[in-house]
Parts: C-alpha cells; sequence; structure tokens
C-alpha cells in the first residue's frame, strides 16, 4: 500500500461520501484530480492555494484501493507552489471512490500563518 493524499474541505468530504465517490473540479477541468504522494508536497501545494479557503482538511488514500489509475506526472506550473526539477505527482485519472480514503486530517495553520501537515 501505498498513501496518498488529497487537500479538499470538510463540507466537499461530507458531500462525497453521501454519493460514494468524491469529483474535485479538477476532474473536469485537467481530467484528473490532484493528489500529493508526500507530506511535504502537500504543506507546498496548501500554502500556496489554501491561504484563504476555510475548513481545510487532507484525505488519506490508500492507493490499492482506487478504482481509477494513478500517473505520476510532473506538477502543474501553474500552481504557484514551489516546484523541484524532476518531481512527479500523483494524479487521480477518474472520480475518488470513497472507500479508498482510510482517514481525514485537518491541515492547521502555525503562528507563522503557514500550514503544517500533521504527519503520523
Amino acid at each position: 500500500m501505498t498513501t496518498l493524499y488529497h487537500i479538499t474541505t470538510r463540507d466537499e468530504w461530507d458531500a462525497a461520501k453521501t454519493v460514494g465517490v468524491y469529483r474535485a473540479p479538477s476532474l473536469d477541468a485537467d481530467g484528473f484530480i490532484h493528489l500529493s504522494a508526500t507530506p511535504d508536497q502537500v504543506e507546498r501545494v496548501a500554502n500556496a492555494i489554501y491561504q484563504d479557503v476555510a475548513g481545510v482538511i487532507v484525505l488519506v488514500i490508500d492507493d490499492a484501493k482506487l478504482s481509477a489509475e494513478v500517473k505520476f506526472e510532473p506538477p502543474d506550473l501553474s500552481i504557484p507552489a514551489e516546484h523541484y526539477d524532476g518531481e512527479l505527482f500523483p494524479h487521480l485519472y477518474g472520480a475518488l471512490n470513497v472507500d479508498a480514503v482510510s482517514g481525514t486530517k485537518a491541515l492547521n495553520k502555525a503562528e507563522n500563518g503557514q500550514y503544517n501537515f500533521p504527519i503520523g
């Protein structure tokens, strides 16, 4: 099992649980759902694009349970997160089946206003 992560809001996740699948807006716009492979990637993306979003959570995903294909690809450079040379991000090419999510974690801001991803 490999653990992957997806940033969303508590409200979006609660709505997805009632229908059995989660569809991020990027699935329609880009053809896939943006995921992260490491806590560092989660933090960088959260700090780049979720600073003004309330109720941010991280879905913890068991990739072995995913119904759709995951591809590791270069990052979307239009997202203003810091990227590293040769870095790849997982992209889910289909809806996220809720039974692949093993849990959620809140993203909390430190005193400096930056998100910290709780590990463990």
